[in-house]
């Protein structure tokens, strides 16, 4: 196996590697990286946590020009969390490198510190599609000059339904860019973006064996959405985790979960797309820091999550297609540790529960924690019998009730024509109501 120097890495960018412990390339870097430094175009296909961040990072920096001040990268992500997380990792490779820049540009951030920061020699930029339209619409950030375009996690904002704003975006750069697209899928709107910007591009597959991250057990709990709550807390009790993300469907779930973790005397942070940045950041830090041992989020944290020491992930509502099952759970077991994945199945979540272990080619081992995730089957028994009869008993009261009012057959209306006069008529219908 090629090192990075091999690769064509600098001795700079090299040490900082290994002083992080990173001295291999994954599959993914050796075959990207190459391509990347002859300047070709490449659609890049690999899951979560095979270290694609670098692989694209590493030879941008080569590349750049730190006498031009102008933008000379761009990376587009998905959000806000990833274009954080992959700034940092940029600043980290240029610890031992002088006169690189880099900015990241995303919504939630004061626009007018933004456009100071842009104003600077700004040879990267990392950013969200929404808040750099808003720059380019203002006039405060020319794309021109992009020799270098990155589209990283380009399904994720095929999903959220951004290729519009991609596509204004790629047609302000320079019409000769190199441009590099990194997907975990590749769908038929991708590979249509792909053949409209690129030329002859390389096509970089990492296959694995398994879609999901090998390195993760996973278990489904049989449980009912009334019991999800006491069954995570004895989850909790009996695996005692270092650190774990909890995923919710909505952002109302995540809030009234995270309250009950604190409730119960945990250390919890939530995150969801109704927090300000401030408080995103603040969450994210403090479960970096170890200082909160759980995180609480909506699907806006499966995505560019990048946390060590993550044991834990619980799918307290199950994902409703595979490639977020997959991304949820590839936050645990990453860099090669251990990793547990719990996803709580309720009875009308079994078809999602079919379509994940069709998607991954894998079926998941279901256990039932007996008197929590669901009720003790001796007493969910009798609780059943008794109200089977209880209901019997009422079913006969009701219709002991009814008999009591009902009219004799003696008393029943005569709809016949009386032959009697009217009085008596008028009388005996009055009798029978």
């Amino acid at each position: 196996m090629l090192d990075f120097l091999q690769l064509g890495i600098r001795k700079e960018i090299n040490h900082t590697l290994k002083s992080l412990g990173i001295v291999a390339p994954t599959s993914i870097q050796e075959q990207t990286i190459p391509s990347v430094l002859e300047g070709k175009d490449i659609i890049a296909k690999a899951q979560t946590g095979t270290g694609k961040t670098l692989a694209f990072v590493l030879p941008i920096l080569e590349k750049i020009d730190v006498h031009n001040s102008d933008v000379q990268a761009l990376i587009l992500t998905p959000t806000r969390e990833l274009a954080q997380q992959i700034s940092k990792e940029i600043k980290r490779m240029i610890e031992n490198v002088e006169g690189i820049h880099v900015l990241a540009v995303y919504g939630g951030k004061d626009v007018e510190q933004q456009l100071k920061k842009l104003k600077g020699a700004r040879h990267i930029v990392v950013a969200t599609p929404g808040r750099l339209l808003d720059h380019i619409r203002r006039e405060s950030i020319d794309l021109s000059t992009v020799k270098m375009l990155v589209l990283d996690e380009a399904d994720q904002m095929l999903h959220m339904g951004f290729l519009p704003e991609v596509d204004d975006i790629i047609y302000e750069t320079f019409s000769s860019r190199q441009t590099m697209l990194f997907s975990a899928t590749i769908p038929e709107e991708i590979k249509s973006l792909a053949e409209k910007y690129m030329v002859e591009p390389e096509f970089i597959e990492v296959k694995a064996k398994k879609v999901t991250v090998e390195e993760v057990k996973q278990v489904v709990i049989e449980t009912t959405d009334r019991r999800k709550q006491a069954t995570l807390l004895h989850l909790i009790q009996e695996h005692r985790p270092f650190l774990a993300i909890i995923f919710c469907r909505t952002k109302i779930r995540v809030s009234k979960l995270h309250d009950a973790l604190i409730a119960n005397g945990y250390e919890s942070d939530e995150l969801h797309g109704d927090l300000s940045q401030s408080k995103r950041e603040k969450a994210m830090k403090r479960f970096r820091d170890a200082k909160s041992q759980f995180l609480v989020a909506t699907d806006v944290a499966a995505r560019g999550l990048d946390v060590e020491g993550v044991t834990h992930v619980f799918n307290y509502d199950i994902p409703t297609d595979v490639e977020s099952y997959v991304h949820r759970i590839g936050r645990t077991g990453r860099a090669g540790g251990d990793g547990v994945a719990f996803t709580f199945v309720a009875p009308k979540d079994l078809e999602f529960l079919r379509m994940i272990e069709k998607g991954i080619h894998q079926r998941l081992e279901i256990q039932v924690i007996k008197g929590v995730s669901i009720p003790d089957r001796e007493d969910y028994q009798r609780v059943n019998s008794e109200q089977i009869k209880e209901k019997k008993r009422s079913e006969g009261r009701r219709r002991e009730g009814r008999n009591a009012t009902a009219p004799s057959s003696s008393k029943k209306p005569n709809n016949s024509r009386p032959k009697s006069n009217s009085s008596t008529s008028t009388r005996s219908r009055k009798h029978t109501r």
